[in-house]
């Protein structure tokens, strides 16, 4: 089994090098740009060592992942010496392979392997990796290596080229990162009727639960419920009046959600083209 090294001891790069160790891949070598982070993780994997250099990492393993912030990942690629049959990946959602020119050049193999989930710690990282998907970029003997190790924790793949990674991030950013800020924009309005935003949160968060239990197990468009999926104008109507007055900086965002969300009611089929023309020229209108 390849020897694995990690640059990078920040919550990808610790959740994998973790990970992997416990499916039995060993992980030999950890670089940080703090160094107590590199030990921490190297005590926590049996036979892993804290490097003081990116460099000791790639003289020591064979699989290198470079798990630093996205936009140190080219300058690690171009700083550190590479030798050939050595294999470089990186675990960046928007960035292909281009970045790791430099290890290319020197004849290592180069790909990525993209945990497509959301890591807010450690802890929660390791929890939510099973069933998600990993987006590999990657040729020959390297593309199968990273779909083992994907199928190794528990992992879907699917499989990107260059020019399909900035819009595959973009649509995970809009699947979470902007899950969270709805939220928020909900709990915030919550307030302008007294309910603190801890309570509101408590309160929506089953709701948000039950949205992807149905989005799960109905799909899309048959999950889809509310005022435009019932054609109800009249709702929509009261809720720009209520906006306008309580929120008037979230119309713009209401009114174009709105929109978007008049073709998922019209492939439910619970409304006809009339009824959505008729949405339509109230949300537009709304804007003018």
């Amino acid at each position: 089994m390849l020897k694995l090294g990690f640059i990078g001891a920040g919550t990808i790069g610790s959740s994998l090098a973790l990970q992997l160790s416990s499916k039995g891949y060993p992980v030999v070598a950890v670089s940080s740009r703090h160094q107590t982070s590199a030990g921490n993780l190297a005590q926590a994997i049996c036979g892993c060592s804290p490097v003081n250099s990116n460099q000791a990492v790639a003289d020591t393993a064979e699989l290198v992942f470079i798990t630093t912030p996205d936009d140190v990942i080219a300058s690690v690629a171009s700083q550190t010496k590479w030798h050939r049959g050595q294999r470089v990946v990186h675990c960046s959602g928007a960035d292909s392979t281009d970045i790791l020119e430099p290890a290319r050049k020197s004849g290592a193999c180069v790909g990525v392997f993209h945990p497509l989930q959301t890591f807010a710690s450690v802890k929660q990282a390791i929890e939510n990796t099973p069933g998600s998907t990993f987006a590999l970029e990657a040729e020959g003997p390297l593309l199968k290596i990273l779909q083992t190790i994907a199928t190794a924790l528990g992992g879907r793949l699917i499989e990107l080229k260059a020019n399909d990674k900035v819009v595959y991030h973009a649509a995970a950013v809009i699947a979470c990162n902007y899950l969270v800020t709805l939220v928020k924009l909900a709990t915030d309005l919550w307030q302008t009727f007294g309910i603190p935003i801890n309570q509101a949160t408590e309160a929506l968060l089953p709701l948000v639960r039950g949205t992807i239990h149905n989005i799960e197990t109905v799909g899309i468009p048959e999950c889809l419920t509310g005022p435009i999926a019932r054609g109800d104008s009249g709702t929509i109507k009261k809720h720009l009046g209520a906006l306008q007055k309580a929120a008037p900086d979230l119309l713009t965002t209401y009114r174009e959600l709105g929109l978007k969300t008049i073709p998922i009611a019209l492939a439910k089929g619970r409304i006809d083209e009339h009824q959505a023309e008729e949405l339509r020229s109230i949300l537009e209108q709304s804007n003018q």
